[in-house]
């Protein structure tokens, strides 16, 4: 490496540094953005060819995207919070005594009952909720901004998308197809991904909306929710349907608390939640994309939940990224040792 390298290498450096320090705030949502055109690449480009532009397609693409971002969001934020400004803490009261009443009568549950969940604990956790989700449009604020500059920077990249990743390209320092391929297997995987999470968000949250509306609720305000807190790993069905459970207790009967339950666990947790979503996967992958990723649908599966375990909500995009760009440089790697080893 002679000495005008070094220098070009130093002051490139330099230079990323920098960047870092001034777009450090903005680079998670750059980076979900990049995903999520990564995602509808193909999409788009036939919705700009359709309308002979590349501005319009992207324009609609991103109106689209807005529209299933914060559609359940502004739902769930109006009709949501109105509903939790009313709790009635007498009714509360009530469901604690009755589940109370029942556990009691179980050996060892209701001593741990009486230790761990009293009614003074529990009033003071749906009191802190309840105000939470009163003040949702402040202690949303930041929620709402990410999401705006997401589908702000998801616009330009679409815009000038084909541009940026030649520049990658160009900048990665392994051949051009080694580089296109890497590319095109983590597009691959994210296209997979989105659709996949839409569609598996849809059909939970449309299973128990539709069951849970024969017993007299807002069958699309919980469909919604549900399907937003399927996003999260183990415990997400069970933030909604254990709620929803304990008020029908109260007030319809128990056998319906049993039943809500019951189904809420076998079909839409276990049916729908373990055995269906990595089906889904598959379908999408192979049958309706024609995907030609070389990565199994339950890694996707596990990959979704480790990232959102990490990242939160955001994690759903970067958990398959990351694993799939890490199988793409272990393949790379491979192949290098193998050039190597043959010269």
């Amino acid at each position: 490496m002679n000495r005008t390298n070094l220098i070009i290498i130093v002051l490139f450096t330099l230079a990323l540094m920098g960047a870092y320090t001034i777009y450090q705030p903005f680079l998670l949502s750059m980076m979900v953005a990049m995903l999520l055109t990564m995602a509808t690449y193909n999409l788009t480009k036939r919705v700009a060819k359709k309308f002979n532009s590349r501005k319009t397609g992207s324009l609609i693409m991103t109106l689209a995207m807005s529209l299933i971002i914060f559609a359940p969001i502004v739902y769930i934020a109006t009709v949501g919070v109105e509903h939790a400004k009313h709790i009635d803490m007498q009714m509360i009261k009530s469901v604690i005594h009755s589940i109370e009443n029942f556990l009691m009568h179980i050996p060892y549950v209701g001593d741990q009952f009486g230790n761990f969940f009293s009614e003074e604990k529990i009033l003071s956790s749906v009191q802190n909720s309840a105000h939470y989700l009163a003040s949702l449009g402040t202690a949303g604020l930041d929620f709402v901004k990410n999401m705006l500059l997401v589908i702000l920077f998801y616009f330009f990249i679409n815009l000038y998308g084909d541009k940026l990743f030649e520049l990658i390209r160009q900048l990665m320092p392994i051949s051009r197809i080694k580089s296109t391929k890497m590319i095109q297997e983590v597009s691959s995987t994210m296209e997979v991904v989105f659709y996949s999470i839409i569609a598996t968000a849809a059909l939970e949250g449309m299973l128990f909306g539709l069951f849970i509306e024969s017993f007299g609720f807002n069958g699309l305000l919980f469909g919604i929710i549900y399907g937003f807190s399927s996003l999260i790993p183990v415990v997400g069905g069970a933030l909604v349907w254990v709620p929803t459970a304990i008020y029908a207790w109260n007030q319809i009967d128990e056998q319906s608390a049993w039943i809500i339950a019951l189904y809420s666990i076998i079909v839409v947790s276990i049916i729908a939640d373990t055995f269906i979503k990595p089906i889904i996967i598959k379908v999408i992958k192979e049958d309706l994309l024609k995907s030609s990723v070389q990565i199994n649908e339950l890694v996707i599966f596990f990959s979704i939940l480790a990232g959102i375990s990490s990242y939160g909500i955001w994690g759903m995009i970067l958990g398959p990224a990351i694993t799939s760009f890490l199988i793409a440089m272990t393949k790379v790697y491979i192949e290098f040792n193998k050039d190597a080893a043959g010269s």
